[in-house]
């Protein structure tokens, strides 16, 4: 994953944009990075359990797609987990399948993050959505929650990721 960046300052392009525009960057930036987290890495590494939990690089990516589901599909059309099919609980979601590569579900997380772009295009930062089990929550707290979330998954996935590249074959 890429060093991170300074401090904004003013001439970054975002620094001076509409909040709405800083928001949609920074979630950007963080679904991307969680995404590229798989480049260059086997199935093998790619799916390698280091921790107790079920979490794995491709798990986390894994788990992002639902978090975009649960936030910019359930909770702005209201429609149920079911209908969208994803899974019921967070712990399910990073399950993985026999069918789930790197290609699948990095291309599965693109697709969710254009989906989550479509659906809030039209909203403000203070529209209202309603679909959530926390009940009605604005546009902005949903920003926040899944720019936190996402955060907390990249760091989870540097270290994971660092772990892996420096695990010497046959040691």
């Amino acid at each position: 994953m890429p060093d991170v960046s300074p401090d904004p300052s003013p001439a970054d392009p975002q620094f001076s944009e509409p909040l709405r525009a800083q928001f949609d960057a920074f979630l950007d930036e963080h679904r991307g990075m969680l995404t590229d987290c798989l480049d260059g890495l086997t199935e093998e590494q790619a799916r390698r359990r280091l921790v107790t939990s079920r979490t794995t690089l491709l798990g986390l990516v894994k788990h992002a797609t639902v978090v975009e589901k649960v936030w910019f599909d359930e909770a702005i059309t209201c429609r149920s987990r079911a209908e969208i099919g994803i899974p019921a609980g967070a712990d399910e979601s990073f399950i993985l399948n026999d069918g789930d590569t790197i290609a699948s579900v990095q291309q599965a997380h693109r697709e969710a993050c254009e989906a989550s772009r479509r659906a809030t295009a039209p909203l403000g930062l203070d529209d209202v959505v309603h679909g959530n089990r926390r009940g009605p929550l604005p546009l902005r707290w949903v920003y926040l929650h899944v720019l936190r979330e996402l955060a907390q998954h990249c760091g989870h996935a540097d270290i994971l990721r660092e772990q892996i590249l420096a695990i010497i074959p046959g040691e």
